[in-house]
């Protein structure tokens, strides 16, 4: 059974691990430390929701990174569901459900009315499982971005 709970500071070497495996994941190279800086500067600046899952041992098995925004339109608190990963050997196990379900959990205590999220169309397992969830493909919107860096 995966136990899932808020990720803290404590979970920062385990995590740091987790946030590199899903960076490699969508092809960028290995950085421990830029990994480490970054969730050392979440955790800083309370600027996310971070879920971890555990095994029945404790160590961590996957995580699901929440940011908060507001929709003007719907004059209301929207959140980003920007990063879900679980172990390769950990997938297909319950453990991605568990933390979609507990970031939907957490969203409905605070009074988040959606939230969205996007991923690579060639992700299908991923897709699989949010449609499974009651997720939608949204069809009304296209998305663009800008790199302005």
């Amino acid at each position: 059974m995966t136990h899932v709970r808020p990720a803290t500071i404590h979970d920062l070497d385990a995590l740091t691990e987790l946030l590199d495996g899903y960076r490699q994941f969508y092809q960028q190279p290995s950085d421990i430390q830029a990994a480490r800086d970054f969730l050392r500067q979440r955790f800083g600046q309370a600027d996310s929701r971070i879920l971890v899952s555990e095994n029945r041992e404790g160590a961590l098995t996957g995580f699901v990174q929440l940011y908060p925004g507001v929709s003007t339109v719907g004059l209301n608190a929207r959140w980003t569901l920007n990063d879900l990963f679980v172990l390769p050997e950990c997938r297909e196990k319950g453990t991605g459900r568990a933390l979609m379900e507990a970031a939907t959990q957490l969203a409905r205590e605070h009074g988040v009315a959606r939230l969205i999220l996007m991923t690579q169309v060639e992700n299908e397992r991923a897709q699989r499982l949010y449609e499974s969830l009651g997720w939608q493909r949204n069809t009304a919107f296209y998305g663009y971005l800008l790199d302005v860096k």
